[in-house]
């Protein structure tokens, strides 16, 4: 159920034989993001439960999902665009149905996140599920 996006990049970590390459391509892909307007890091965007500070603004237009994020630190903000590209471009409908463990374990990166990173990983799934939920209730 995952985009065409995240399959790339699922198809681009199969290269990467340890978890220090896979790592630094979510980095890299962080660096890529464009980075989210000061005007969008309010307390409403803030996601909390995260060690840095992470901040998510969604849009659905057309019933189709997707999102911007931004956080202090480069590793959080790489997986924050490994999950855009995992859910921008979906149906909202979609979204929900997601099984974003089963898919983000795919990179292999879940051995590697440290107890904090993966809480905050939880937190930002959560915060787009719930958007996404009530855009659809």
């Amino acid at each position: 159920m995952a985009t065409q996006a995240f399959e790339d990049i699922v198809e681009d970590f199969e290269f990467l034989e340890d978890w220090e390459s896979r790592y630094a391509h979510v980095i890299e892909e962080g660096k890529a993001m464009d980075p989210l307007p000061d005007a969008l890091k309010v307390p409403a965007t803030k996601v909390e439960g995260c060690a840095s500070q992470v901040w998510l603004h969604p849009r659905i237009e057309g019933g189709v999902f997707s999102f911007e994020g931004d956080s202090d630190a480069m590793i959080v903000r790489g997986l924050i665009a490994v999950l855009r590209r995992l859910y921008n471009g979906l149906p909202v409908d979609e979204v929900v149905r997601v099984d974003a463990r089963a898919e983000m374990a795919r990179l292999g990166l879940d051995e590697a996140l440290s107890a904090q990173r993966s809480n905050g990983l939880r937190a930002m799934i959560e915060r787009i599920r719930s958007v996404a939920a009530t855009a659809t209730a």
